[in-house]
């Protein structure tokens, strides 16, 4: 089984990293949220009630 990649406000986070706001099917959104947290602590709430929390994705 994988791990989770949604998250909604509350939520603990499973890892270190920037996490960013996406529509509820996955779709981006105009000027996003974005938060950094440390592993286990909570998602903060969202832009509106329809959003989730997604880890960046870190390009080198």
């Amino acid at each position: 089984m994988g791990e989770i990649s949604r998250f909604r406000p509350g939520h603990k986070a499973p890892n270190d990293g920037i996490y960013i706001e996406v529509g509820e099917q996955g779709d981006s959104v105009m000027n996003p949220k974005q938060v950094r947290l440390a592993k286990g602590d909570p998602f903060p709430e969202t832009s509106n009630h329809n959003r989730q929390w997604i880890k960046k994705e870190q390009h080198n």
